[in-house]
């Protein structure tokens, strides 16, 4: 059964030559290797993507100019602090982030959170990224003559999509081996793309209309939210980390895994600010990641798409390993192989409808925006119990899911903890700003949009404070 705490040392060996047959199971001190700075190339390899000029032209629609753009996009950078922190937990514990969390929302209670948290954003973030390579290479192979609209699209989300699977299925050993490598690849790439994009920019570039005021934040705070959302979701990332020995500095986990992340993301999200400026209205209706090819000379955009193409098999087989854990964590008995080809299919469905709904740039605003509903809240609580755990988590206890258990806590259920990501939910809604769906907090201030702070500090405030009472856990051990 998945559901295990044997460490399997006598059966498995983490190697890029075969399929990862451990899931959740406890991984013991003999069979931790690794060093921090390892995570840097891991998370840079997935960020080195197209959706960053995506989001990076969406500040310039949003009618910033380009320094208050280039502002924002660093203030977006910083929640990668989060993403950072909430790794540590994974080689202190010794297993995936989705078993961890039973000590913030109890036994029953995680199974609800990892439901929403380890699948909804993983099904969402697999879709954006398979539909940023679905457009890039359809637009690719009409050139070709290979024209028709709904056939290309589908048939490129397919190809990529059984790689992805593939590299889900060979798991961490391959992520470490082949990720560093793919990192430098694709950074020579955006930077060859960025040295051909750099003539077009404007460089005097200014707003049709500049706001002021109210307009100006609203605009500010709407970017910070977008840009926010990406490393808000990435609370799989002890999933990556769990492997390293226990000696391991938390400090360099963490500045390892959040500059992976933050680095590439302003860099490239940086150029696609700068990108918009040279671009009309019209070709920006046609969507970026055309207006983008048009720009550059036929080999190029070549070696673009597949850098695409790459970006999002990294990407997106990072999610669909760590996913694959998560489907496990929820108590469906399934090993992590076929869970993997599960999130696979339904990421691939996901795609599929939205080829032939929407256009890159709408995907991506609206479901990054609505996203932080889950993800703001669920990483503020998981920082808030790393540090007041001061990060001791003993994963023999967390694979206990009796009655016994401490983290049963009241019927399997923390209140802390579930009162806190509905909270915070439920705040992050009332502050959020877009084109389906505003706030009355975020109307009433004039469409600007705290979700990411107040649904965050809403979150960790209560989690806090209820977590050091009866109810909690970090005093009482759960034990009600």
């Amino acid at each position: 059964m998945p559901h295990t705490s044997r460490t399997e040392s006598d059966e498995f060996v983490d190697t890029a030559s075969r399929p990862e047959t451990r899931g959740i199971e406890l991984i013991g001190d003999a069979e931790r290797h690794g060093r921090a700075r390892d995570l840097f190339w891991v998370w840079a390899a997935p960020n080195v993507s197209i959706l960053n000029f995506t989001i990076g032209a969406t500040m310039i629609l949003l009618a910033l100019e380009l320094w208050q753009a280039l502002l924002v996009i660093v203030a977006g950078a910083v929640p990668w602090i989060f993403t950072g922190t909430v790794a540590i937990s994974g080689p202190a514990a010794g297993t995936s982030g989705s078993v961890v969390t039973r000590a913030l929302y109890g036994v029953i209670g995680n199974k609800v959170i990892v439901a929403f948290t380890g699948w909804l954003i993983s099904a969402v973030f697999l879709a954006l990224n398979w539909l940023a390579s679905s457009f890039m290479g359809a637009d690719l192979l009409a050139g070709m003559g290979l024209t028709d609209p709904v056939v290309v699209p589908i048939a490129v989300t397919l190809v990529v999509s059984a790689i992805t699977v593939l590299v889900a299925v060979y798991g961490h050993g391959l992520i470490l081996r082949i990720y560093p490598v793919v990192s430098i690849a694709l950074i020579v790439v955006f930077l060859l793309v960025t040295a051909f994009i750099l003539p077009h920019v404007d460089w005097a570039y200014r707003a049709p209309e500049p706001l002021g005021g109210v307009g100006l934040w609203s605009a500010v705070t709407i970017g910070f939210t977008i840009l926010a959302s990406t490393p808000l979701s990435y609370a799989n990332s002890p999933d990556i980390a769990r492997y390293l020995p226990r000696s391991t500095k938390p400090s360099h986990i963490i500045a390892a895994t959040a500059l992976g992340g933050a680095i590439p993301c302003i860099v490239f999200t940086a150029v696609g600010a700068l990108l918009a400026t040279g671009v009309d209205a019209v070709a920006m209706d046609a969507g970026i990641e055309a207006a983008l090819l048009d720009m550059l000379p036929g080999w190029l955009g070549v070696l673009l798409v597949v850098g695409v193409v790459v970006n999002t098999v990294s990407l997106n087989g990072m999610t669909t390993y760590t996913s694959s854990m998560a489907l496990q964590a929820v108590g469906i008995p399934i090993r992590r192989i076929p869970s993997a080809v599960v999130v696979g299919v339904m990421g691939t469905a996901l795609t599929i409808y939205l080829v032939m709904s929407t256009s890159l740039l709408d995907a991506v605003n609206l479901m990054l925006q609505f996203l932080v509903i889950i993800s703001g809240p669920a990483m503020a609580i998981f920082t808030t119990d790393i540090v007041m755990r001061r990060n001791r988590y003993d994963g023999a206890e967390l694979f206990d899911q009796t009655r016994t258990s401490p983290f049963w806590y009241a019927g399997g259920w923390s209140v802390p903890g579930m009162s806190a990501v509905v909270l915070g939910g439920v705040t992050t809604a009332l502050c959020l700003s877009t084109d389906v769906w505003t706030g009355p907090i975020s109307a009433a201030m004039g469409y600007i949009d705290l979700s990411v702070p107040l649904g965050m500090a809403v979150s960790a405030a209560t989690y806090a404070g209820l977590a050091r009472t009866r109810l909690g856990s970090i005093e009482t051990r759960g034990r009600m």
